[in-house]
């Protein structure tokens, strides 16, 4: 098996170049997943970057782009992949080695939309109900990982990551806009409310393609949209 891995390291590198790795198909089993096989290469060229922790697709810290569309590397099975194997950082956000980016735009981005609920205080003697329809509306919102497979695949976002806020951040802000307990609706749509903080997604849904969870950013967008419309 044959991999192609973008290595940059930037004491001594000008620009990223390719490196080609080739691992024995003996040590290859049918559920081998690529985070496995990263590991194999790591074996021959301990000075390959990438990131991982939880290995289970929970804290979404091992995002990188393989054949061209983005993954995460620990649930990704290696028999899922065609030939040879090209991987490549998350694109649109600077590389800092290897397979490693800097995701300080992305997060920045996530911390403005405010991800929390704010809410009337807290009364010790009643919680901040809400009916099972209420709840229901949030499924679909509330699971992301901040791995920014979604907004790194988004051309808008490579474009403006400074400006555009991306599909993770506007899931997120979604989530609490649609919350029938959240107090700032009308705040969080006026903040939104702007040529390329939000508009400037052409909901070509690459984001949902991405999302290893399954979630639906673009949707979640579009509905934004709409509200924005009606509310303010």
């Amino acid at each position: 098996m044959k991999l192609t891995i973008s290595r940059y390291n930037p004491e001594k590198d000008k620009v990223p170049y390719d490196e080609t790795f080739e691992i024995d198909d003996a040590l290859i089993k049918h559920d081998t997943m690529l985070l496995d096989v990263l590991h194999l290469v790591r074996e021959q060229d301990p000075s390959v970057g990438f990131r991982f922790s939880c290995q289970e697709g929970v804290c979404g810290s091992d995002g990188m782009n393989v054949n061209g569309k983005n993954h995460l590397s620990c649930i990704t099975p290696i028999s899922t992949l065609s030939q040879p194997i090209i991987i490549k950082p998350l694109p649109g956000l600077p590389i800092i080695k290897d397979l490693i980016i800097d995701m300080s735009l992305f997060y920045q981005q996530y911390q403005d939309v405010d991800p929390f609920l704010q809410t009337e205080p807290l009364d010790h003697e009643k919680e901040h109900l809400q009916s099972p329809e209420e709840r229901a509306k949030l499924d679909g919102s509330y699971e992301c990982i901040l791995c920014g497979c979604c907004s790194t695949s988004c051309p808008s976002f490579w474009w403006n990551p400074d400006q555009f806020a991306g599909p993770a951040a506007l899931l997120a802000a979604s989530r609490f806009i649609i919350d029938s307990r959240d107090i700032k609706h009308i705040d969080r749509l006026k903040d939104l409310d702007s040529p390329t903080k939000t508009f400037r997604c052409r909901h070509i849904q690459n984001c949902t393609d991405a999302c290893p969870k399954g979630l639906n950013p673009s949707r979640a967008i579009q509905e934004l949209k709409s509200i924005m419309l009606k509310d303010l």
